[in-house]
């Protein structure tokens, strides 16, 4: 019976983490990291899903290599963590409802403190990913180059190009 509670979980899980990343490729979110995740727990059952990994991934690192090769794509960002930390500070601060406010009172800054908490902690994680891609990305024409020859190398391993 664990054996079924824990693969139940799995697929709960990894299948919510699948619908959200394709929401959040259209919506404000990390798409491609949640899609990743998604396929990494589901590939603990399917080896379908295991296939598809490496190609995620390695499509995810060339969006984070290309958001940091120009230095407005890098200010454009880091704006972005900015806008979500003074988001974070408003919700936390919680003003009172202001007087131009079209809308009934209890749509103004729904989700209190853990809405705040949620955006502080996107805030965290993005700037971190900025790090992370500009120290290994940025004036690194090599390791770009190594990327495309990854994803086209997983492409072929997951039998996704089909070379008629």
């Amino acid at each position: 019976m664990k054996g079924a509670a824990r693969r139940l979980l799995l697929e709960v899980v990894g299948w919510t983490l699948v619908v959200a990343g394709i929401a959040a490729l259209v919506l404000p979110g990390p798409g491609l990291l949640m899609l990743f995740g998604g396929f990494a727990v589901l590939s603990q059952q399917y080896e379908w899903a295991e296939r598809r990994l490496a190609p995620i991934k390695y499509r995810a690192l060339k969006g984070a290599a290309e958001s940091v090769e120009t230095w407005p794509r890098i200010v454009m960002s880091v704006g972005g963590v900015f806008l979500l930390v003074a988001a974070g500070v408003l919700w936390a601060a919680n003003p009172e409802v202001p007087e131009w406010w079209p809308v009934h009172e209890r749509w103004w800054l729904p989700g209190g403190l853990a809405t705040a908490i949620t955006q502080i902690a996107s805030a965290v994680i993005a700037m971190a990913l900025i790090v992370y891609s500009y120290r290994r990305f940025h004036g690194n024409p090599e390791a770009v180059a190594e990327l495309e020859e990854d994803i086209v190398e997983a492409d072929e391993e997951a039998h996704w190009r089909r070379d008629d």
